[in-house]
């Protein structure tokens, strides 16, 4: 699978606190079905979900014309915050994705720190500080399968958040 481009990784707040906010990376679904059509063609995958002992599990499927078969990877998923069940089953589509090679290189992503003067830290829910800002990914360098530089702005505040590099 071909590594994912800047404009196809999401950013969101994992965590916020006075100082500042630590940021996740993260694909979506439509990331991965974009990728498997532009790889194996519309009709070259296919998916399908199971319910195993109470845990929804999605089934990826890509044609090897080599071997003439199909190629599966499966597996779970968790309930999102907002739609329970549909956020399951994307959750199990992204991490069927993953098996597959789609995004790997997310897991090699480097502990993103935001400090409060490049964010909008307010008092959200309980008293506890939160931040709405969006963040996108800038730009992103990846070299055998490992981000090795990246840079994430924070378009609330017209400002470039957090930068990333290795000598790699």
């Amino acid at each position: 699978m071909r590594e994912l481009r800047a404009d196809e990784i999401e950013v969101r707040v994992a965590q916020c606190g006075q100082k500042g906010v630590s940021l996740l990376l993260y694909k979506d679904s439509r990331c991965d079905m974009r990728i498997l059509d532009e790889t194996f063609g519309m009709t070259g995958w296919r998916d399908s979900y199971q319910s195993i002992n109470g845990e929804l599990f999605c089934t990826i499927e890509v044609w090897d014309a080599e071997k003439s078969q199909w190629i599966a990877k499966q597996s779970n998923g968790t309930p999102s915050n907002m739609e329970a069940e549909k956020g399951r089953a994307s959750d199990a589509f992204k991490r069927a994705g993953f098996m597959l090679g789609i995004g790997r290189e997310l897991y090699t992503a480097p502990f993103i720190w935001v400090p409060a003067e490049k964010c909008n830290i307010k008092n959200g829910k309980n008293g506890r500080p939160a931040c709405y800002d969006k963040f996108r990914c800038e730009k992103v360098r990846i070299e055998s399968g490992q981000i090795t530089g990246l840079s994430i702005y924070n378009d609330t505040k017209g400002c470039r958040a957090f930068v990333f590099a290795t000598d790699k």
